[in-house]
């Protein structure tokens, strides 16, 4: 069996601990955002351009999902088994799947308004094009604090057994990197849900016809991601060394579960989505309405 030193502020449990909870977080997030994907490629009636929005996103928290399982992985073992080179991929992949997942969630919400709203029609062109910017800006975001550029710097997490961006070093470069990504990633996009769920929930309550509840998206990004993004703003400014190592684990924990919030919320909780996922699990045509 191979040796290996316990991270400062962890015994064994916490790390069988840290990495059930990301285990069974990755399994159950992986299997129903796999089935997402899935019925998207199999049932021809789902495949519109509005849905492609929602398959995107499937497929960014699928990426997540299989960061959380090797950081599982490697808690089990108690150490991390792929090298220096194995972390910044690992941390490069998993900020790609953030960055481009939270991008897909604004995208929905101002699909979703103009859906409800203006009725304007979704066209394969803009959602393609929009849907490859997305990416394209995710890659571009999450390969700066790589070595070759270094605007930040990616890093293990305290537990040792996953990487992400190093925010312990609160310098100039990452203060800059940090506060960028959170007015880009975090910021606008919260307005976009806000500002689009906000005309949705009065366009519903005018027709006295609400088909889901119009705050749960915001607050479920708000949950997942607004306590981890807090620490990282936190340590632009003080030493983020003093908060405890269990609870800067405890944070991105949390965020890790995102997919499984998104799959309910925005494929099973989608009316335009969930009946292709019922007729591919079933054989059986929904009686959801399509688009």
């Amino acid at each position: 069996m191979a040796s290996y030193t316990l991270p400062e502020g962890f015994s064994d449990f916490d790390m069988f601990a840290f990495g059930s909870a990301l285990l069974v977080g990755g399994l159950l997030g992986f299997f129903l955002n796999l089935i997402s994907v899935v019925a998207f490629l199999r049932i021809r009636e789902m495949q519109t351009p509005n849905n492609f929005f929602v398959f995107n996103l499937a497929v960014a928290d699928l990426s997540l999902n299989i960061n959380g399982l090797v950081a599982a992985y490697a808690s089990y073992l108690r150490y991390w088994p792929f090298g220096s080179e194995g972390c910044q991929i690992h941390a490069f992949q998993g900020m790609v799947s953030i960055l481009a997942a939270i991008s897909f969630l604004a995208a929905i919400a101002w699909d979703r308004y103009h859906q409800y709203c203006t009725k304007q029609k979704m066209f394969w062109s803009t959602s393609m094009t929009m849907s490859t910017i997305i990416w394209i800006l995710a890659v571009f975001w999450a390969a700066l604090p790589l070595p070759a550029i270094s605007w930040g710097v990616f890093d293990f997490e305290p537990m040792k057994t996953c990487c992400t961006l190093d925010y312990t070093q609160g310098d100039r470069s990452y203060i800059t990197y940090m506060l960028s990504i959170t007015v880009l990633y975090l910021a606008f996009p919260l307005m976009v849900l806000q500002s689009s769920y906000n005309a949705i929930y009065a366009y519903f309550k005018k027709t006295h016809h609400f088909k889901f509840n119009t705050g749960l998206p915001l607050k479920a990004l708000l949950f997942c991601w607004g306590p981890y993004v807090l620490m990282c703003t936190y340590a632009c400014f003080e030493n983020v060394n003093l908060v405890s190592p269990k609870l800067r684990m405890v944070l991105p924990v949390l965020a890790k579960t995102s997919p499984i919030f998104h799959a309910v919320l925005y494929a099973f909780g989608n009316e335009f989505y969930r009946g292709g996922i019922w007729q591919f699990l079933t054989g059986q045509k929904s009686t959801d309405k399509k688009k």
